[in-house]
């Protein structure tokens, strides 16, 4: 069953909270991120991307843009930015998008878990982006950004959840990209042992939707930390990480696109031959988004087409085989463009969703990449079953929309 601390958080106060709560460190490049963060001291960006504030020139994994987001953050809690709760407490945080909403709880969940799979995964990490966030965690001392996670919802769990969100908020936001952003604070210890008692009890598992470099670097540094101290508990912060939990029914996954950079050596009326082997190849007057998830988009030389996958190509019941994903790389992919490591090789580069095919075809259009494949999300359903099987799907499988503001909360463990 799954283990949830309270914890005590720095958080800024309500009045600056919507300018220092600021996108995640992955979602952006170092130029965007500095133009996020112009003209705004108090922007999350100055710890979780420090290399905003250190020359150009100095790589973004260099040991002083660790240091520097050390300094950063220190200098928050030394201006006021950021202050930390007095007594451990656990928050609700609910985002709305389009209309929908979602609420899940912020919490620190527990290593072990990780560990013994309680908390489950569905994907693999890569080492280089592994090792950016175990450097960021071991030199600040801080989680900075959560884990997004699913759960098996609980009645008891929702109506606790509801009871908590008919209270005035902590944070009330609207983010500039439109999204609303509202955060409660859970200080009544009563409150706190329910919510922790029903996770133990009636939660068997958790499910990784994203993050896993993050919970996987945080429980490495914690793993680190335990063999360092003679004098270890178990009770230490770093056993645990930082993580907000959302009742499985509320998550929607959104599509994650692919662009590449070649035909491997086909003209492209070959690669429309060959493809047509196992799929069937259409002509579209516009830009084609998948509506099932055994068809695709193809956009090459200014035109789109619909590709749907044929009989035989795919196992509608295996929990991998049955992904979209699957399908478009065993059957094209790796035996056409040659293309067998996803997490590797450089020929490949991914595009979430939310950026629209318009993001496609400017990759295509202005000749860095040749071709472009528009993907039928996968289900939440599907991640927790390829998670229950102890398999992992391709990488960059999922997009999660929309995503958790990094400052409304942090987890020292240092």
């Amino acid at each position: 069953m799954a283990i949830i601390r309270a914890f005590k958080g720095f958080r800024p106060a309500a009045t600056i909270a919507a300018r220092v709560a600021s996108r995640p460190y992955d979602v952006m490049n170092r130029a965007e991120a500095k133009a996020a963060a112009q003209d705004n001291p108090h922007s999350f960006l100055h710890i979780i991307r420090a290399e905003i504030d250190v020359s150009d020139h100095i790589s973004a994994y260099d040991t002083q843009v660790y240091e520097k987001a050390k300094s950063n953050f220190d200098a928050f809690v030394a201006q006021g930015i950021l202050t930390q709760d007095a007594e451990p407490c656990l928050y609700v945080y609910a985002q709305t998008m389009h209309g929908n909403t979602q609420t899940g709880l912020v919490c620190c969940t527990s290593i072990d878990d990780y560990l013994n799979n309680v908390i489950k995964k569905h994907e693999f990490t890569r080492p280089k982006k592994e090792q950016d966030r175990i450097t960021h965690i071991s030199t600040t001392g801080v989680q900075t950004g959560p884990v997004l996670m699913a759960y098996p919802h609980v009645p008891a769990i929702d109506t606790l959840i509801d009871t908590i969100t008919s209270t005035k908020a902590t944070y009330n936001f609207t983010a500039n990209d439109g999204v609303g952003h509202t955060f409660w604070l859970i200080d009544d210890q009563a409150t706190i042992q329910r919510l922790v008692s029903l996770f133990k009890n009636d939660v068997p598992a958790i499910y990784i939707a994203d993050g896993h470099h993050r919970a996987a670097s945080s429980t490495k540094v914690g793993l680190a930390q335990r063999a360092n101290n003679a004098n270890h508990t178990g009770n230490e912060a770093y056993n645990t990480f930082l993580s907000v939990l959302f009742p499985d029914k509320q998550l929607n996954i959104i599509d994650y696109n692919r662009v590449v950079s070649d035909l491997n050596g086909y003209s492209a009326s070959e690669f429309l031959a060959v493809i047509s082997k196992n799929f069937t190849v259409e002509i579209q007057n516009a830009a084609y988004k998948p509506d099932s998830t055994y068809n695709y988009g193809l956009y090459l030389q200014g035109t789109w087409y619909k590709l749907s996958a044929k009989a035989g190509t795919f196992d509608a019941v295996h929990p991998i085989k049955s992904l979209g994903i699957s399908v478009l790389s065993d059957n094209l992919l790796a035996p056409i463009l040659g293309i067998v490591d996803q997490r590797t090789d450089d020929r490949i580069d991914f595009v979430g969703g939310i950026r629209g095919l318009t993001a496609l075809e400017q990759r295509v259009n202005s000749g860095e990449m040749q071709l472009a494949f528009a993907i039928y999300p996968v289900s939440i359903q599907q991640l927790i079953d390829v998670a229950n099987s102890g398999q992992v799907m391709p990488p960059k499988s999922t997009w999660f929309e929309p995503k958790l503001r990094s400052g409304l909360v942090s987890h020292v463990i240092l």
